[in-house]
């Protein structure tokens, strides 16, 4: 029987909001290709799949290396024939300091992974999405808030996060004429390990320390699989979920 399963590409999928939305793919019968750097972390998504993990593929890869991500799409093209979803998640921060005191070295892992890494991914996934028959495919960039109001002391994440809304409409532009779809998600405090310091206190626009609400991560998780329900003639361009009560509405 030929394959009927839509089949996704995860970047960061061994933790957070991509190990959310890997498990939550697999869930309505994805099959789900696990990427990220840690090959522990993608077998611990793997391993809370359950049933469904026989529909998962762990392919540990570092975004920023453009060669892995070749092997990565390549994988998909010899093992699957097709890719119907990319999600574009695997990010990285950086220590909230002045811009002057932000090391170059690590304003430049920033922006390999954040930005760089995007477009490896986004470039593989439309040249299989171009080609393939039938022709089409979604890509969905994690944006971030970021992408629309920095944090005080954030210049390398906001400055990528920035740039992804760039890569979207571009994205977006130049896939019309292959009924390739992209669109944006941007996200404010979904819990994760990695926002768990935002209820104990973050800088606000003054400088002062407050905690902040967070929201399920599995909000995420639902937003996106509502954003790929749609057929390849509509799209979510761009959508904002976030904690009701955060302070990104009259920030600052």
């Amino acid at each position: 029987m030929a394959e009927t399963r839509k089949i996704a590409v995860v970047t960061g999928a061994g933790a957070g909001i991509g190990r959310a939305v890997s498990l939550a793919l697999l869930g309505v019968g994805y099959s789900v290709l696990l990427a990220g750097r840690s090959r522990k972390s993608l077998q611990e998504t793997l391993d809370l799949a359950g049933e469904n993990s026989a529909n998962a593929r762990v392919i540990p890869t570092d975004v920023s290396n453009s060669t892995a991500v070749k092997a990565l799409f390549d994988k998909v093209k010899s093992e699957f024939g097709r890719l119907d979803l990319l999600f574009n998640n695997a990010g990285i921060g950086a220590p909230p300091v002045p811009p002057d005191e932000l090391a170059l070295d690590v304003w430049e892992s920033v922006v390999n992974t954040n930005l760089n890494g995007s477009f490896y991914c986004a470039r593989a996934a439309f040249g299989l999405m171009r080609h393939q028959r039938p022709m089409g495919g979604r890509i969905i960039n994690n944006g971030s808030i970021s992408a629309h109001v920095p944090r005080p002391y954030s210049i390398a994440y906001s400055a990528t996060k920035h740039a992804i809304t760039g890569l979207t409409k571009c994205l977006s532009l130049d896939g019309r004429p292959f009924d390739i779809a992209c669109g944006q998600i941007d996200i404010g405090n979904a819990e994760t390990p990695m926002t768990s310091v935002m209820k104990k206190g973050v800088p606000q626009a003054n400088l002062t320390m407050a905690p902040e609400p967070v929201m399920d991560v599995s909000n995420v998780a639902s937003a996106i699989l509502y954003m790929d329900s749609l057929s390849l003639d509509a799209n979510v361009q761009f959508m904002t979920i976030m904690a009701t009560k955060m302070p990104f509405i009259g920030r600052g």
